[in-house]
């Protein structure tokens, strides 16, 4: 079955190809990232412009690599939320007209759900390959982080007729900021640029992660939520009414006259207590979400972790997780970074097994921006 990913969420416009839910013929991601940069965050109103601009380009540049014809698709699935609304009604409403031009079947898909079948779909790719890795099985405790979301679920699989048919169970989310909205929030403050999440990450390995001792995320109640409002408030009582503050202004000022920069020109205009500031902030973000997770997976007696989302691309989680999976004894997967950043071909995924399930999107599917995943 060839299906047609559609995923515009937020300030990714993304079209895939992909054959039975494993295989990529192609994907195309077109980033919004220049647009959004001078205001250091997604301004809603630009992404559902940018997302009007871009779709149709994006989906013919998508068959073409595949090398198919958009009649030789035989079904389509496209991101129905959650996200921000104006972005999502733009892939979700061109999608249901291509499906209802061709006569094509057309299913929505949850993006959280796009994110874990991110994992399943890296892991088929590098098996196919040969890379020797092990099987991702299931059941798994999933870790969805990004700037959006930041959300842990328990993933099952059963057969239904001879498919697969997933169940998602809510174990924890945030209860305020998403990681990666730290991560920009706290880049903004600091004027090191937007994306935050990466800039942050490429500047920690300068700094001393223990240099600013802003401790354990304590929660009450669901001990698998998490919290970042109160660590990025400590961040900016660090910075306010100190040095800190005026090397901001000044790196703001810098970077105003600028243009684009690299990380290292933006190091350079860092002091060594910044550094070791955004070192201890990501030291304190990336350990809550490692030990929520492992403790989750050891309350559900999984074995399996996933993590998925943007912000899996980061080094020192990635690095953190290997060496819990080491001395845990568990599996832990993650997507390769093309495809843990928004992107279609985990929505064809996604689509895939939701298609060869039975469901099918009626002309009433639409977008909504809160779209809970599971029961």
């Amino acid at each position: 079955m060839l299906v047609l990913g559609i995923e515009s969420s937020c300030d990714e416009t993304a079209a895939a190809v992909v054959v039975d839910g494993e295989q990529i013929l192609s994907s195309v991601v077109a980033s919004q990232v220049l647009t959004h940069e001078k205001y250091g965050g997604v301004v809603p109103e630009l992404a559902s412009r940018e997302h009007l601009k871009k779709i149709t380009p994006i989906v013919n540049e998508a068959l073409a690599r595949a090398g198919v014809d958009l009649k030789a698709v035989d079904a389509l699935a496209v991101t129905e939320g959650p996200g921000l609304i104006g972005s999502l009604l733009v892939g979700l409403v061109y999608g249901k007209a291509l499906a209802l031009s061709l006569g094509k079947p057309c299913v929505g898909v949850n993006h959280l759900e796009g994110h874990i079948h991110a994992v399943l779909l890296e892991n088929k790719r590098a098996r196919r390959a040969g890379q020797g890795v092990e099987p991702a099985d299931l059941p798994a405790v999933t870790l969805v982080v990004s700037g959006g979301h930041t959300s842990l679920f328990l993933v099952t699989t059963q057969s239904v007729d001879g498919n697969p048919a997933f169940s998602y169970m809510p174990l924890g989310q945030t209860r305020d900021d998403a990681a990666g909205e730290a991560f920009d929030k706290v880049a903004k403050l600091l004027a090191l640029g937007y994306p935050g999440g990466p800039i942050i990450d490429q500047l920690a390995c300068f700094g001393n992660p223990e240099a600013f001792g802003f401790g354990r995320i304590k929660m009450k109640g669901n001990p698998y939520d998490f919290s970042f409002s109160g660590l990025k408030t400590a961040v900016l009582y660090r910075v306010r009414g100190t040095e800190l503050a005026m090397e901001a202004e000044a790196r703001r000022a810098w970077r105003k006259t600028a243009g684009r920069v690299t990380s290292e020109e933006i190091r350079s205009h860092c002091s060594q207590a910044t550094l070791d500031l955004v070192a201890s902030f990501q030291h304190a973000v990336i350990t809550d979400l490692i030990e929520r997770t492992l403790a989750a997976a050891e309350s559900r007696h999984v074995q399996t972790i996933f993590v998925s989302g943007g912000v899996a691309c980061n080094s020192l989680l990635r690095a953190r997780f290997a060496e819990a999976a080491t001395s845990r004894a568990v599996q832990v997967f993650f997507p390769s970074p093309e495809l843990s950043t928004d992107n279609a071909a985990m929505i064809a995924a996604a689509g895939y097994y939701r298609l060869v399930a039975g469901h099918r999107a009626d002309a009433p599917l639409t977008a909504h921006a809160s779209f809970p995943l599971g029961t």
